[in-house]
């Protein structure tokens, strides 16, 4: 029997149930960490129990440990999932033609429309350093070496001149930081002023790239 023929004879109702299988089991896999997800996101870690994600999530409780070992390991599980959409939302949002501050202002705007989008995100991470510390690691260097990644490149093509490759890697994290520390005034308002908008952060963002703050000769 030819390999073709093989293909054929095999019934298509079987791989049709394993797919229907597979995608509701992926289905009810990502209801399980959205809902964890939802419940960080206004109550924190310490709320989400495996009582509440499972009745957020409309599936019996049984169900749960079909998909994750414990409470600890949807909790291990959440900033990754996050962090995907997260890159994955930015690649779409910056126009691939963009170089220098214009593509790091791009990413900064994709970075808090994600935010906006997803309010949960935030305290999934800033709580994930002490609930779920090797996830919380793991998102950090995923973050700083996809943005080393593009420094480099951008050394290399000349937009950056002036720091040398060692110098780049302090860079990402004060760069990180301006990021991380924006957040709590966008979202939290913690100096009791009025929110600012993505592109008016935005543009003091990339006033400070361009700019500097203490520039010579001002």
């Amino acid at each position: 029997m030819t390999k073709n023929s093989a293909n054929s004879a095999r019934p298509r109702g079987l791989v049709q149930v394993k797919s229907s299988r597979a995608d509701k089991q992926e289905k009810t896999r990502r209801a399980l960490l959205q809902a964890a997800i939802d419940i960080v996101g206004d109550e924190g870690y310490s709320a989400a129990t495996v009582g509440k994600i499972t009745s957020c999530a409309d599936v019996a409780n049984g169900t749960f440990y079909n998909y994750f070992d414990s409470q600890q390991d949807i909790f291990d599980q959440l900033l990754p999932f996050l962090g995907d959409q997260l890159t994955a939302h930015i690649r779409a949002q910056v126009d691939e033609s963009l170089a220098g501050v214009a593509r790091d202002r791009a990413r900064f705007v994709a970075y808090f429309d994600f935010c906006r989008k997803n309010p949960s995100f935030l305290r999934v991470l800033n709580e994930a350093e002490v609930f779920a510390p090797s996830a919380y690691r793991q998102h950090v260097v995923a973050m700083y070496e996809g943005y080393l990644h593009g420094l480099e490149r951008s050394a290399v093509k000349h937009e950056i001149t002036g720091y040398d490759r060692e110098e780049l890697a302090p860079v990402v994290f004060m760069l990180m930081g301006i990021r991380s520390y924006m957040t709590m005034l966008y979202q939290y308002n913690y100096v009791g002023r009025s929110a600012l908008s993505i592109e008016t952060m935005a543009d003091i963002y990339e006033k400070l790239l361009t700019v500097g703050l203490f520039k010579k000769g001002r």
